[in-house]
This record gives C-alpha cells, sequence and structure tokens, in this order.
C-alpha cells in the first residue's frame, strides 16, 4: 500500500512538472535560441509585420496571444505581411479557422502585383468539411494553392489550433500539417513550370519566380487566427 502511494505521489509530481515546464505560448525556448530562430509573434503587438503595399487595414488585431483577422465590423481590409523578407528558411506557425471560413500562408512575396497570393505560393487554410463551396484537392488545407494537393488530410475541426510548417531551401518546399509532410515540391522545374501553366497562375509571371520574400498572411473575410509564428534562417 505504501509503495502505491509513493508511485502515486511521484507521478502527481512528475505530471506537475510537465505541466509547469510547457512552453509558453510565443516564447522561444533555450535551445531555439541557440539554434537561431526568429520570434515573428510577440503574442501583445504587431511590431514586425504590415499590411500589404502599407494598404489601410483595420482587419487585424491582438487578443490573448492571438494575432487574429476579424470577420465583422471591418472596413478595409487587408493581407498582413513581414517587414522583412526571407529566403531560405524553416517556418512554424500555429492557426485556427473559423467555420465556414478560408485564409492562407503565402511565402516568396512581392508587391509588384496587386495581390500577395500574385507574387507567391499560398499555404491553404481552410474549413475542409464546413466551408460552403464545393472543394477541389487543392484547395485543402495544406495545400499548394491550385498547384499541389495534400498527400493526407490531418486539418484539426474548425475551431481549433493546428501546426503548420513551411521549409524553403534552394527552391525545394515541404508543407507540413500536424506533423504530417503533406506537399513536397522543387520550383522552377519542368514539372512545375507545367503546372503553372495549368493552374490559375498561367498568366501570372511574377508567381513563384522571387526566391526571396515577405511571407504573408490572408485576409479573405477574417475568422482566422495565428499564434507561435517563428522562422529559422537556412
Amino acid at each position: 500500500m505504501r509503495k502505491t502511494f509513493l508511485f502515486t505521489v511521484i507521478a502527481f509530481g512528475m505530471l506537475s512538472f510537465m505541466k509547469d515546464a510547457k512552453q509558453k505560448d510565443n516564447t522561444l525556448s533555450e535551445e531555439e535560441k541557440k539554434e537561431d530562430w526568429i520570434l515573428l509573434f510577440d503574442g501583445s503587438t504587431m511590431n514586425g509585420w504590415r499590411s500589404f503595399k502599407n494598404r489601410e487595414s483595420d482587419g487585424w488585431d491582438v487578443k490573448n496571444g492571438e494575432l487574429y483577422c476579424k470577420e465583422d465590423g471591418v472596413k478595409k481590409r487587408a493581407d498582413l505581411i513581414t517587414n522583412n523578407k526571407y529566403e531560405n528558411y524553416e517556418l512554424l506557425i500555429d492557426w485556427k479557422i473559423a467555420p465556414k471560413k478560408n485564409s492562407g500562408i503565402i511565402y516568396m512575396v512581392t508587391e509588384e502585383n496587386s495581390a500577395s497570393f500574385e507574387s507567391g505560393p499560398e499555404y491553404q487554410l481552410i474549413d475542409d468539411i464546413g466551408y460552403p463551396a464545393k472543394l477541389s484537392d487543392k484547395q485543402l488545407s495544406g495545400a499548394n494553392y491550385d498547384m499541389h494537393a495534400p498527400t493526407a488530410k490531418v486539418a484539426k475541426p474548425a475551431g481549433e489550433f493546428n501546426q503548420t510548417k513551411i521549409v524553403i531551401n534552394k527552391g525545394h518546399v515541404e508543407h507540413w500539417l500536424n506533423g504530417t509532410k503533406v506537399v513536397d515540391y522543387q520550383l522552377w522545374t519542368p514539372e512545375w513550370e507545367q503546372l503553372k501553366a495549368n493552374s490559375k497562375w498561367k498568366d501570372v509571371k511574377p508567381y513563384g519566380m522571387s526566391k526571396t520574400g515577405h511571407i504573408a498572411l490572408q485576409d479573405h473575410g477574417g475568422g482566422v487566427a495565428f499564434k507561435n509564428i517563428k522562422l529559422k534562417p537556412l
């Protein structure tokens, strides 16, 4: 009986320690700091971000440690982009989507055209189950929008946080969703050129062509929230 009691006390203590040791949102661990990770969102401000083309926008706010795009009461919408440009990196970001909503993480973004998605590939974020329109596989969460369908459907239901990882290294791109690699492709190859020619981007010359660019969070009518946004240069 005494052994059982002692084991219970030890087990409870270990669980309490693990809970206390859990990393806080929007912070870097000591290991991440040593690996040169960069925190792109501090959990309380939009420092380091601005609107695409510096357009007027009242659609973004920070609340409860989340960077979110408002659904209602918005007069002027614009995508949010990083102040800085990046080339080769690993990006981690947690996100949740409201029911029936749609958004995206767009990378390699330039400001040549009228929209961020006309320059950079888009990692799709969407309510796969509840979205009111019919979706093709290339429009599901984790897809490289209209170019590569995800190889697995691992998105969590609307309202729950997902973890995304995007890796870009010398033209090689990986999309990860909740620990599963769902897209893997190489930019600027004949195969990629053919996919582009058969997509909505066929007449959009800047699409996917820049080797460096901003990271954009899409305002597609709001209903999306982000946290734990961090990047490691490669």
